[in-house]
């Protein structure tokens, strides 16, 4: 684009200024025109585009796979057989209900009842008899004692007794007499007493001296043995318990 020649003739002072601000309006619309043109042909420096020409592409022809082989069938598997233990007890058929127990019958409830208290009745019998079997052997064995005690006893009493009689003259036979003889626990004796006569007044007054002699008596083993009575008998010419 060129600027006119009109400008390079010399002009009027009033036109000058009207021509300078055309010419001014005129290269800003040239200017105007110019970047305008150019903005819209040109792209902004910020983006790039590019433009690449698509080739035409060549079908590629894949060949064709490889024939797989079939798959085989693989035989379905057979159920597990179960043991015959398990069949059976499957199999096994329900046990019948229980039958009904009928109710004890009352004449048979008493006569249990019966039976124990006989039995409870037969071992306190049997107890006791037991108990008193055994309390008589005790006093079984007491007795023999105490009977055993007292013949000593006697036998050491009667000793004392015959080695002080001084029999009389002219006795006949071997006559017996019975004396009651009372003595403290010490053995001395407080009284004689004629129970049962011989028949010989001179025997049994001999006898008695005797016993009155003999004071005190020989005491006891046990003082359970002790008698405060004592009933003595003698035959003078006859060896015999008292």
């Amino acid at each position: 684009m060129s600027i006119p020649a009109v400008l390079d003739r010399p002009e009027e002072p009033g036109k000058l200024a009207s021509g300078l601000l055309a010419a001014a309006v005129h290269i800003l619309l040239a200017i105007f025109l110019f970047y305008g043109v150019r903005w819209q042909t040109t792209a902004p420096d910020a983006v790039e585009v590019e433009l690449v020409m698509a080739q035409p592409q060549v079908a590629v022809v894949e060949p064709d796979p490889a024939p797989q082989p079939e798959p085989k069938a693989e035989p379905e598997p057979k159920p597990i057989a179960k043991p015959d233990i398990a069949l059976k007890d499957k199999e096994k058929p329900k046990p019948p209900p229980p039958k009904e127990i009928p109710p004890p019958n009352k004449m048979d409830a008493l006569k249990d009842v019966l039976k124990r208290e006989f039995a409870q009745l037969t071992n306190r019998k049997a107890a006791a008899s037991a108990e008193q079997d055994l309390a008589q052997h005790k006093a079984g064995l007491a007795a023999a004692a105490r009977d055993k005690g007292m013949r000593d006893y006697f036998a050491r009493v009667r000793g004392k007794i015959r080695g002080n009689i001084v029999l009389p003259p002219g006795v006949q036979g071997n006559p017996e007499a019975l004396f009651l003889v009372t003595q403290l626990p010490s053995g001395e004796v407080l009284s004689v007493r004629l129970k049962n006569s011989s028949g010989n007044p001179a025997l049994d007054a001999a006898i008695e001296r005797a016993i009155l002699k003999s004071s005190p008596l020989p005491r006891p083993d046990s003082n359970e043995l002790f008698s405060r009575d004592l009933e003595l008998r003698f035959r003078p010419l006859e060896d015999q318990p008292l």
